[in-house]
């Protein structure tokens, strides 16, 4: 009886890690409106990956792997940042609390310290324009060059006519970043990863 009981305890703690890396690692998000059309459809599910921008505290995770050892204590350390033209998931940068419950999904065009601006529908980063061979028509909008601080990511949907994005509320703090797209899951007839 103790062996049946041991087998069982360790099948739902076993079950419970499963579970919480699980959670801690992805999450799922589904497309609301035409803003990243075409490359995402409103109704779409994603597939997050939440470790892609994560920050680790190293001296603490030296603490819990007895083999590895921090020398130095400092900031914690991040595994990786949003890079330019990477599709992400994030709270809306709003100060109103009622309003940061929103998710969006768009794409990063601007990294801290990136300088830019919008010419007849142009995107410009550090007065070079932008190739976005994902586009499939521009708009004609104008914005003067803003400049990025060292925590701040300009992002923008796919399709410019219908993307309420940085052009109207300004960057994303790295803060608000929850993930990367990692992939399309659903509908099955557009399962498939991200690039």
């Amino acid at each position: 009886m103790k062996s049946v009981f041991r087998e069982i305890l360790d099948a739902v703690v076993l079950s419970l890690v499963v579970f919480l890396l699980i959670q801690t690692s992805i999450q799922n998000f589904k497309v609301e409106g035409a803003s990243m059309s075409p490359t995402l459809e409103s109704g779409q599910y994603l597939i997050v990956n939440k470790l892609a921008y994560a920050n680790l505290d190293l001296a603490r995770l030296s603490k819990l792997i007895p083999v590895w050892r921090v020398k130095s204590v400092g900031k914690d350390q991040s595994i990786g940042s949003p890079a330019r033209g990477e599709i992400i998931v994030f709270r809306f940068p709003d100060p109103n609390p009622s309003n940061r419950e929103r998710d969006f999904v768009k794409r990063v065009i601007g990294i801290p310290g990136d300088k830019v601006a919008i010419v007849n529908g142009v995107v410009w980063v550090n007065q070079e324009p932008l190739r976005e061979e994902y586009l499939t028509h521009r708009d004609t909008f104008n914005m003067n060059e803003r400049i990025l601080n060292e925590t701040n990511y300009f992002v923008l949907g796919d399709n410019r006519t219908g993307s309420n994005d940085s052009r109207a509320w300004g960057p994303v703090p790295a803060e608000n970043i929850l993930g990367k797209v990692w992939s399309v899951y659903w509908p099955l007839s557009d399962l498939g990863v991200l690039h």
